[in-house]
């Protein structure tokens, strides 16, 4: 018995369908960026670059009463579901929460790869602009070097810090208020 296949499209919101299916894969971590699936497994490198900044904002997150994490965004209405390498959000926005928006978080961080460093100098950094994510730091590990993005519109960031060689002090404002040591970052 011969059938057709199924059409899939019919009556299928995309968007909802995508992102349904990558919170479901087995096994890595994955994102979607643009409409691409994404697995997200960062090397020992990458995560000592993460862990180096975390280490330095986990007192000032603490006493804002927030937590950090790699935890899902969510960017409705377009085909993007972004787990970043560092998210600061309020606890209690936090708690319970599969998914949270760029706008819910106080600082993003995104540490490049070589796999993924013109997603994250590009096409992140424009859509964390657009859905409002109010800090975005940038560790470029390919180019050495720290931005910070501020002020979010429709069109980007209007405000760029940066790019500061590896070694810099970098000053994260309000409500961090703190110098960033990123010396161990160049070494």
């Amino acid at each position: 018995m011969t059938t057709a296949p199924a059409d899939y499209s019919a009556g299928v919101d995309p968007e909802r369908a995508l992102k349904y299916a990558v919170q479901r894969i087995k096994g890595d971590r994955a994102q979607i960026v643009e409409g691409v699936i994404e697995p997200v497994s960062p090397t020992w490198d990458h995560e000592a670059a993460a862990e180096a900044i975390r280490d330095q904002i986990r007192p000032r997150v603490r006493e804002l009463g927030c937590v950090t994490g790699s935890g899902n965004l969510d960017l409705p209405g377009s085909s993007n579901w972004y787990v970043p390498d560092i998210a600061v959000v309020p606890a209690a926005a936090a708690k319970g929460a599969g998914a949270l928006l760029p706008d819910q978080t106080l600082l993003i961080v995104e540490v490049t790869s070589e796999s993924n460093a013109e997603t994250d100098r590009v096409v992140k950094r424009k859509r964390y602009a657009e859905y409002g994510a109010p800090l975005f730091l940038l560790v470029d590990r390919q180019e050495r070097s720290l931005t910070l993005y501020s002020e979010p519109g429709k069109l980007g960031y209007t405000r760029v810090d940066g790019p500061h060689p590896f070694g810099t002090l970098i000053r994260l404002p309000a409500p961090f208020d703190l110098d960033l040591d990123t010396q161990s970052l160049g070494e």
